[in-house]
């Protein structure tokens, strides 16, 4: 018999959150972009073969894109835009944060809200990113172009979709902060 719980998080909840995130930016503020996205990749892989909600599995899932999106040499991130996301990316470098990820069945649910919050905050790039990686692979396909070599490089043919799509992810997310009425943005860079 399956238990549905619903949590709230108000205001002061999600402050919580964004103090811990901030914590971790500045504990982690001397990694490289590379161990910050292994931290996070290491999450994905930890969380693989454990036996965990549908809600924390479904959220840890999600992570993928943010990672793959500041790696992903075809998609070239703006640095300004690189570094956002990596700040977003910082929380998951510190296994022992607000749950410890080795508490049994919970280690991950205070992992799970975060990337909750991430994915609203950084909604227009995954958004964006995912809509390029679609095209990419049509693309790909349809030009009889191997996928793979494609990922590794920056292509001609696929410049004006990218440029399209950080254009618009630009605009969502200056129309999400102001209809929200934001005067500051959760993962800020430096």
């Amino acid at each position: 018999m399956p238990l549905q719980i619903v949590i709230d998080l108000q205001d002061a909840d999600l402050q919580f959150f964004i103090d811990a995130s901030k914590r971790v930016q500045e504990k982690s503020a001397n990694l490289t972009p590379q161990q910050i996205t292994d931290a996070a990749s290491k999450l994905l892989v930890d969380s693989a073969n454990l036996k965990m909600p549908d809600f924390i599995a479904t959220r840890i899932g999600k992570l993928e894109s943010m990672i793959n999106m500041v790696n992903d040499v075809g998609w070239g991130l703006s640095e300004e835009d690189r570094n956002r996301v990596l700040s977003a990316l910082t929380y998951f470098t510190e296994p022992d944060d607000v749950i410890p990820d080795d508490v049994p069945v919970l280690g991950f649910l205070d992992d799970a809200i975060m990337i909750e919050i991430c994915q609203r905050e950084l909604q227009p790039e995954i958004d964006s990113y995912e809509d390029f990686c679609h095209y990419r692979k049509e693309q790909a396909a349809r030009r009889g172009v191997d996928l793979q070599e494609v990922k590794a490089h920056r292509v001609e043919w696929l410049e004006s979709r990218r440029v399209e799509l950080q254009e618009r992810m630009w605009s969502r997310r200056n129309q999400s902060f102001l209809s929200k009425g934001f005067s500051q943005q959760l993962f800020r860079i430096g």
